[in-house]
C-alpha cells in the first residue's frame, strides 16, 4: 500500500505539467508580446532553479564527502559538461532545410499562417528533454519521502506540482506556437512530467539509498548546466526575436525567477 501511494503521489505531481501544457496551448500565446514573455519566463525558471537550488545542493552534498575545493571542481566540471551536452545535442538535431532567418513580426506571421517555425519546435524539444531530466531526481525525492512519511511526501508533492505547472507551460508554448497542434504540445508536456514517476520507480527498483551520493549530486549539477545552457542558447534568443519591446523579455525573465523562488520556498515549509 505504501509503494502504491508513493507512486500515485509522484505521478500526480509529475502530471501537473499537463495543466501548464494546457495553458501553453491557449491562442493568446501566439501574440508576439505573450510569446516573448512566456519564453523569457521559462528561462527565468530554468536559470533560477539551477543557480539557487540545484547547483548549491550538489555542492553541499559533495562538500561533505570530498571537501570544499574538490567539490567546487567537480560541480563546476559537471555544469560545463551539461552545457557542452546541450551544444552537442543542438548540433545533432537536424535543422529545417535552409531555415529562413526571419525575425519579429514576419516570423510570427508565418506561425499564424500555419507554417512551422523549426527553431521554436527545437526549443520545445530541448525543454522537454531537460525538464524530464530535471524531474527524475524530483520524482525520486517525492517517491522516497512519501514511502517513508506519507504526510511529508504529499506536502513535498504539492510544492513540486506547483512549480511543475510553469515548466509544462514552458514546454508546450513553443511547440504549440510552432505547430499549432494542441495534441503535440500536450503530449510533450505530459512526457516531461512522466519523468517524475519514472524517476521514483527506477530509484525504488535499484535501491536508490545504496547509490553513491556523489553520483546523484553530479547528475544534478549536470542537469543544471543543461538548463542554464538551454536558457541562454534557446529561450532568451527566441524571446528577443518575438518581443515588441525589450521590457517583455525582462518582465518574463524576472517573473519566472520570482515564481520559482516562491515555489522553492514552499519546499522548506
Amino acid at each position: 500500500m505504501g509503494v502504491l501511494l508513493a507512486f500515485v503521489v509522484t505521478l500526480l505531481a509529475g502530471l501537473s505539467t499537463v495543466i501548464g501544457g494546457w495553458l501553453g496551448t491557449q491562442p493568446r500565446v501566439l501574440r508576439r508580446d505573450i510569446l516573448a514573455a512566456a519564453l523569457a519566463f521559462a528561462a527565468g525558471i530554468m536559470i533560477t532553479i539551477s543557480v539557487v537550488e540545484i547547483a548549491p545542493s550538489a555542492l553541499s552534498s559533495l562538500d561533505e564527502i570530498v571537501g570544499r575545493t574538490a567539490a567546487m571542481l567537480w560541480v563546476g566540471g559537471a555544469l560545463l559538461l551539461g552545457a557542452a551536452l546541450v551544444v552537442l545535442i543542438d548540433k545533432a538535431i537536424p535543422h529545417h532545410v535552409n531555415p529562413a532567418e526571419i525575425g519579429g513580426g514576419d516570423q510570427l506571421d508565418r506561425i499564424q499562417a500555419g507554417q512551422v517555425d523549426a527553431r521554436l519546435l527545437r526549443s520545445g524539444i530541448f525543454l522537454t528533454a531537460v525538464v524530464a531530466l530535471h524531474n527524475l531526481p524530483e520524482g525520486l525525492a517525492t517517491f522516497i519521502s512519501t514511502l517513508k512519511e506519507p504526510a511529508g511526501g504529499i506536502t513535498l508533492a504539492i510544492a513540486i506540482a506547483i512549480h511543475n505547472v510553469p515548466e509544462g507551460l514552458a514546454v508546450a508554448a513553443p511547440i504549440y506556437a510552432a505547430t499549432r497542434s494542441k495534441a503535440q504540445a500536450l503530449l510533450w508536456a505530459t512526457v516531461s512530467g512522466l519523468a517524475e514517476p519514472v524517476g521514483g520507480v527506477l530509484g525504488y527498483l535499484i535501491l536508490a539509498a545504496v547509490l553513491p551520493e556523489e553520483w546523484l549530486s553530479l547528475t544534478l549539477a549536470l542537469v543544471a548546466g543543461m538548463m542554464i545552457a538551454v536558457s541562454f542558447m534557446e529561450l532568451l534568443p527566441a524571446a528577443r526575436r518575438y518581443e515588441t519591446h525589450y521590457t517583455q523579455t525582462l518582465a518574463g525573465l524576472f517573473l519566472g525567477a520570482v515564481v520559482m523562488v516562491l515555489s522553492l520556498l514552499l519546499l522548506t515549509l
